[in-house]
This record gives structure tokens, sequence and C-alpha cells, in this order.
């Protein structure tokens, strides 16, 4: 179980470290935009075409596989201003609800990802299967949270169990 933990901690790492090559890939390329636009005078379209594709990856990407579900914004005034019970009904019913709604699409999103290899972005020529691929792993994600939270309700575990200490607390964790 100890190797299980190191390996998903050392998965998370280099997840993050995924992540953060995005985001300066991001920064050189805009960059990149700013001195051929405004320096050297010459429109180039690819730029702005990677810092879009890399932003959409970028943000399915990190919640897939990096953001951590305590991490995950919560309507949290409403929540915790009910009792435990219902806090524990709330994770079932939002957790079973989100789940289905994405198992739902499943089938959907996969025939768009299929139709889309016939069409590839203008610039740079990447088949829009490529990039809208990263969806899939997003939904896998989500449903996977989605019925980990259902799980945790149901044993009695998950953020429903304890009350902040204080109300304003987790904003600044």
């Amino acid at each position: 179980m100890e190797s299980a933990k190191k390996l998903g901690s050392w998965l998370h790492a280099r997840a993050e470290n995924i992540l953060a090559a995005m985001l300066l890939s991001m920064f050189v390329v805009f960059l990149l935009q700013v001195l051929f636009r405004y320096v050297l005078n010459i429109s180039v379209d690819w730029t702005v075409e990677w810092v879009t594709l890399v932003w959409v990856w970028g943000i399915l990407f990190g919640y897939a596989f990096v953001v951590k579900g305590t991490e995950v914004i919560r309507l949290d005034m409403v929540y915790y201003a009910v009792p435990r019970g219902w806090r524990r009904g709330f994770d079932i019913f939002g957790g079973l609800t989100i789940a289905a709604i994405f198992v739902f699409t499943l089938p959907a999103v996969w025939d768009y990802i299929d139709f889309m290899a016939r069409e590839r972005t203008a610039a740079l020529r990447i088949p829009f299967n490529w990039v809208f691929s990263i969806y899939m792993l997003f939904a896998g994600a989500v449903i996977i949270r989605a019925l980990v939270q259902v799980w945790d309700a149901v044993m009695g575990r998950g953020p429903h169990v304890h009350l902040p200490q204080d109300p304003e607390s987790h904003d600044y964790d």
C-alpha cells in the first residue's frame, strides 16, 4: 500500500510538471507573438492558435490529473448550513447526478471527437480529434471523482463529516 501511495504521489508530481510545462510554453509563445508582431512587424497565426489549444488542454488536463478533490470549489455556504445527514445526501445525489450526466454524454462526445478527425486547425494543421481528445480524460476524471464522492458519503467520509473551524479559513489554506 505504501508503494502505491508513493507511485501516486510521483505520478501526481509528473502531472504537475506537465501542466507547468504547458504554462511555460504558453508564456514563451506569447512572448514570441509580441516579438514577431510588435518588434519585427510580422504577423504569425500559429502563436495564437498554440496558446488557445494549450490553454484548453491545460484546464482539462489540470482538472483530470492535478487538482485534488479537496481543492474543488463547492457551494459551501449552503452545504455547511445544513445538518450532516443532509450534506451526505447532497454528496450522494450530486455525485450520482454528475456521474450519470457524464456517462450518458460519453458516446456522443466520442462520436464528435471521431467525426472531427476530418478537420484540422488553421495554422498548425493539428487534427481536431487530437485537440478534443483531452475531453475524454477529463470526463473520465469527473466520473471517477463523482463516484468517489458518493462512496465517501456512503462510508461516512468526506467533507460532510467535519465543519471547518473558522468559516473563512478555507480561503487561506
